[in-house]
């Protein structure tokens, strides 16, 4: 349900924040986020020999940080969402958990953006127009996935199966009574998807333009990317904005009255769904894994 959080301030952090706040998450995936990362960013920026070598030592002190010093706060996090769910889920309930995972994206985003900015520092021009045409093609995949050129009704349902897709895998499985009640709840909420997708167009924009100062002084330059790594809202178009604080607040809405739906059973099930990514999380805190405990360790 809190998909939006996996689009990552930068791809040094993409697989981490992707795993952490998707519904995807496993213990396995987030030992193998080095070699995810590593697919990524070679993905779309094309890297040479030993920007790979460069980027992996700096992912893997970035991922040691992140399993010691984060998870067992996100375990935490976990648990009190769960005690908060043991009642009558309110929409300040759904906000708090928002604004929680808003927060820890932030502090992942901190603490990786002088990594980031170094590696950033050694890219190329023939590397950056790499990255704008990876852009082009994510970006026609977006307009078509979301149906933007559709009218509202394709852009309603594509927007609903995503919503109940979200709610099964954080929650609980939904019978086709309570499916067609969220349909009607997704309905009533305002399309805010092109204007969505204008805001990723200019963010990618500003993210070039963050490029050009690459050359230019070190300190001045991991500034700039921390800024728009951590303070991604800033920029953004009022109007744009107050719509965005709307959905969510309709999205909170929309929770409360599918936590209502739940059957006893599909409340336990969303329990326990809780608690084991609270227990995940500290077992793989305490677990260690793979190339990042041994950098950790040097």
């Amino acid at each position: 349900m809190f998909a939006a959080f996996g689009r990552c301030r930068f791809l040094l952090i993409a697989a981490l924040a992707a795993l952490l706040v998707s519904c995807t998450f496993t213990k396995f995936a987030y030992n193998q986020a080095d070699t995810v990362a590593a697919w990524m960013v070679d993905d779309y920026f094309d890297l040479e020999g030993t920007q790979k070598h460069d980027f992996q030592q700096r992912f893997e002190r970035f991922h040691a940080w992140h399993r010691q010093a984060q998870l067992p706060e996100y375990a935490q996090f976990m648990r009190a969402a769960r005690t908060r769910m043991q009642g009558n889920l309110s929409r300040e309930d759904v906000l708090w958990f928002i604004d929680g995972m808003r927060a820890r994206v932030r502090t992942a985003a901190r603490h990786a953006a002088p990594e980031a900015a170094a590696m950033l520092a050694t890219l190329t021009p023939a590397q950056i127009e790499h990255l704008q045409k990876k852009w082009g093609k994510a970006n026609k995949k977006y307009v078509s996935e979301h149906k933007l050129n559709g009218t509202p009704e394709e852009r309603h349902e594509v927007e609903a199966k995503k919503v109940i897709k979200q709610i099964e895998e954080w929650l609980a499985p939904l019978n086709n009574e309570q499916e067609a009640r969220v349909m009607t709840l997704v309905r009533d909420r305002p399309l805010i998807e092109k204007e969505r997708y204008a805001e990723r167009v200019r963010r990618q924009k500003e993210f070039i333009a963050l490029l050009a100062h690459r050359r230019e002084d070190p300190q001045g330059f991991a500034a700039r990317v921390n800024d728009w790594m951590v303070n991604w809202e800033r920029g953004r178009a009022a109007e744009y904005q107050k719509q965005l604080d709307a959905s969510w607040q309709k999205r909170a809405e929309l929770l409360v009255n599918v936590h209502r739906m739940l059957k006893p059973e599909q409340r336990t099930t969303s329990l326990q769904r809780m608690q084991t990514y609270a227990d995940d999380f500290v077992q793989l805190a305490s677990a260690g894994g793979g190339a990042s405990s041994r950098t950790a360790a040097r």
